[in-house]
Formats: C-alpha cells, sequence, structure tokens
C-alpha cells in the first residue's frame, strides 16, 4: 500500500516529538503535520486531509473528543485516540469508542511520557490498520469481493454430548470497532433467551468493567463481567476480564461455573479463541459461535471447530466490518455457517438458539 498519511495530535511538544519519531521510524507511515489542541486538529485535518489523525483527549481550546467528533462527521478520515485518559479505562475511553474513534491507546506512564516505546508496535500496527480501514471507508475504495461459492467444506463432522442443564451458549468475539458494532446485536437479544452469552472484546484489564456496565444499562438481557467461580445462567451475558481468559468448568451435578486463568500465553487476553474452545469442551453441538470485527485471526480455528462439532456459527461480513479480519479468517477457513451484516446478527443469534432445523440462517 501507498504510505498512511497520519495527523498527530497533542498538546504536549515532547508528545509530539516522540509520537512522530516513532511512527515515522516505519517506511509506510508519512507524517504530514502536527497539531497542537482540538482545534488545531480540526484545522489541519481539512487543510492536510491525512489518512489517519492520532488524538490526544485532554488539549485546551477543544478537546479531543469534540475535534473526533468533527473530523468523523465531515467524513475527513478515521481517528485513533492516543492518551493518558485510556490507559485509566474511565468511560471517556468507552464515549471516544462510540462516537466512532477507529481504536484508542494508553500512554505507558501518563500524558508525557518517557516509555512510549513501549507501545511503538501497538501504535504502529493500529495506524495501519487505520489507514487500510480509512481507503476503503473514507475514500470509497473497492472493497475485495468475498468468495462467491460459500464456505469452505468441512470433512467428518464430530458430534459431542450436548449441552449440560437445558440451554445454549452463545460465544462472541470482537476487537478493533467493536464498542460500537456491539450495539447492533445485544440490545435487541431478548432478556428470556433460552441461552447464556459470553463475549470476549478485546480490552485492557480496566476497560472491561466499565464496558460491561455500560452493555448492562442498555440491553434487556442481564451483562456482567464474568467472575470466578461464578455460575453460567440462560439470560445473562458475561463479558471477559481484560488481563485473563474466560473459561468454563462442568461440575459433577451438572453446574456449569466460570474461570478466570492467565494462561495459555495468547496474543490477546482475554482471547476469542480459548474462550470458544472452552465454551464448546462443555456445551458441544449447542454451542454457537459469532466472529465479529477485528484484526487478526483469533477465534477463526475454533470457529472451525464448532463448526465440525456440530454447532451453529456466524461471521460478520465486509460490508460492515470495521475491519474484516478475524471474520475473514474464520469464512476462509471453513468456520463460518452465514455471513451477516452486523444488523442482523441478532435475529441469526435468536434463530440459531431457537430453531432446530437450518431453517436458522434464513435472516431477512
Amino acid at each position: 500500500m501507498n504510505q498512511v498519511k497520519v495527523l498527530v495530535a497533542d498538546d504536549s511538544a515532547m508528545m509530539r516529538r516522540n509520537l512522530i519519531k516513532i511512527l515515522e521510524s516505519d517506511p509506510e507511515i508519512n507524517v504530514v503535520g502536527y497539531a497542537r489542541d482540538g482545534e488545531d486538529a480540526v484545522v489541519k485535518a481539512r487543510e492536510l486531509k491525512p489518512d489517519v489523525v492520532t488524538m490526544d483527549i485532554n488539549m485546551p481550546k477543544m478537546d479531543g473528543l469534540s475535534a473526533l467528533q468533527i473530523i468523523l462527521s465531515e467524513k475527513i478520515c478515521p481517528v485513533l485516540v492516543v492518551s493518558s485518559i485510556s490507559q485509566k479505562g474511565t468511560l471517556i475511553t468507552l464515549e471516544a469508542l462510540e462516537l466512532g474513534a477507529f481504536d484508542c491507546i494508553g500512554k505507558p506512564d501518563g500524558s508525557v511520557s518517557a516509555h512510549l516505546l513501549k507501545i511503538s508496535d501497538e501504535l504502529i500496527k493500529k495506524v495501519k490498520q487505520a489507514g487500510i480501514y480509512g481507503m476503503r471507508t473514507f475514500m470509497k475504495h473497492q472493497r475485495e469481493k468475498v468468495n462467491a461459492k460459500g464456505p469452505l467444506p468441512l470433512s467428518r463432522p464430530i458430534i459431542p454430548t450436548a449441552k449440560p442443564g437445558k440451554f445454549k451458549a452463545v460465544c462472541i468475539g470482537i476487537s478493533t470497532g467493536g464498542p460500537v458494532t456491539i450495539m447492533d446485536v445485544l440490545p435487541i437479544i431478548p432478556p428470556d433467551i433460552n441461552a447464556a452469552i459470553f463475549i470476549v472484546q478485546h480490552m485492557p484489564p480496566n476497560f472491561t468493567a466499565p464496558f460491561a456496565q455500560r452493555l448492562a444499562r442498555e440491553c434487556p438481557i442481564k451483562v456482567l463481567e464474568g467472575e470466578s467461580m461464578a455460575p453460567v445462567k440462560p439470560g445473562h451475558c458475561y463479558v471477559a476480564k481484560g488481563g485473563t481468559h474466560l473459561t468454563l468448568f462442568e461440575r459433577p451435578g451438572g453446574e456449569v461455573i466460570i474461570r478466570t486463568p492467565n494462561y495459555p500465553e495468547t496474543l490477546f487476553v482475554p482471547s476469542a479463541g480459548v474462550m470458544f474452545e472452552s465454551i464448546l469442551e462443555v456445551y458441544g453441538k449447542d454451542t454457537i459461535g459469532v466472529l465479529m470485527t477485528g484484526i487478526g485471526d483469533d477465534g477463526a480455528d475454533a470457529m472451525v471447530k464448532i463448526r465440525k462439532a456440530g454447532g451453529r456459527t456466524i461471521g460478520e461480513s465486509e460490508e460492515t466490518a470495521v475491519v474484516y479480519g478475524m471474520p475473514r479468517e474464520a469464512f476462509e477457513r471453513g468456520g463460518v455457517d452465514v455471513q451477516l451484516p452486523s444488523t442482523k446478527i441478532a435475529k441469526a443469534i435468536i434463530n440459531a438458539v431457537e430453531e432446530p432445523t437450518d431453517k436458522w440462517k434464513n435472516v431477512y
């Protein structure tokens, strides 16, 4: 791809220099300018037409959230929030994501950090991903066509034992763009659904509690952060804690409880793949896997296993995915029964829980 043009917005001169140095260390990134505050960021974004803006939150004249809203409303380019506020896991981080920020990265040691190199790899990677997303979405480039022949065939289906109890398990993996996209799904799920729902949203440890609280306010289903030893109940949604995995354990009497180990070591913790496979071990063919927007392939192999086991699998289609990475990998490996835009996934989940035949795929 061509160089990603970046505008750096931060009120600290030292931070601007550090960010620019990190970004320009990659030959595929070109910093085209910098802004000292939110107002300056809006003016420079209009003038320079960057592919991505990195945005601080706490800035004079106009704060980063206000500048973010203007830049996105004018469809200039994606905005990546780089702020010490993000690291604290306050609700303002989720507000930035809800307003449409591509992603948030926390500065390691406060607003003027001498240890910014700790996030250099993550920063470069997410700037490039935001650039790709912007070129597709904001610049309206042609999307790559999805293979019209459908998912790859599966061989030798394996049908493990059915679920414990009388309800199913829905596991959702989601990453970049997730806090906004999940609102197309979870608020539509009825509170009396005959399933427990589990969500891995790639987030640092201090983000997931306010994220679960926000979902609880907006959704009719009961939403809570998954606590170790908590019993699994239908009509409940469990959000995996940042920094630990979410796995299940079935007690001899049939009760299923949550465990929160920090192993195995994976790129993302929590990991969608680890959670999906653990749920599959307990619920077998009564597992419903859902993989949505996100970078990489976390959960893709587990989706294949769920489908081979006789479970049902749903992938978000490219038309709505902020980053068509995780669902693409699952689809191309043969792990997706049906691909749908985010706005139709809730209906597919409800159908998959209630419909005993293949009619569950008919979502209109």
